[in-house]
């Protein structure tokens, strides 16, 4: 039987651990905060969270109600730029820094994540 990296590194539970802490970051950051219209940041935490959970092989709940991530898309009206991605990367940071993986886990999904955020950028505004 085949673990994935979901089960792995403690399942939904240490993702949301991830992502609520990420998003404790982003609710009082200058540059970002600005680009997520919602009010309550709580949906944006949510869907990411069930990204991040599916793309680490756990339930496929992200595509089942979104349909394909298509990122690039989705973060398309919103200038991407440089100091927006190394922002974000604080605070990812930051809740891999709050979660209780190894070094091996921490590094995988680091790796991951910095080359996702240079990949969604989209402008040097």
């Amino acid at each position: 039987m085949t673990t994935t990296f979901y089960e792995e590194i403690g399942g939904s539970d240490t993702i949301r651990t991830i992502v609520d802490r990420f998003y404790e970051g982003v609710a009082t950051d200058e540059l970002l905060r600005p680009r997520d219209p919602e009010e309550d940041l709580g949906p944006a935490a949510d869907r990411f969270a069930l990204f991040l959970i599916q793309y680490w092989g756990g339930p496929t709940t992200y595509s089942d109600n979104r349909g394909h991530p298509r990122l690039r898309m989705r973060h398309a009206p919103f200038a991407v730029t440089p100091a927006a991605k190394e922002r974000w990367l604080v605070h990812f940071r930051a809740g891999l820094d709050a979660a209780d993986l190894t070094p091996e886990q921490d590094a995988q999904f680091w790796d991951y994540v910095t080359h996702a955020a240079q990949f969604m950028v989209n402008s040097l505004e």
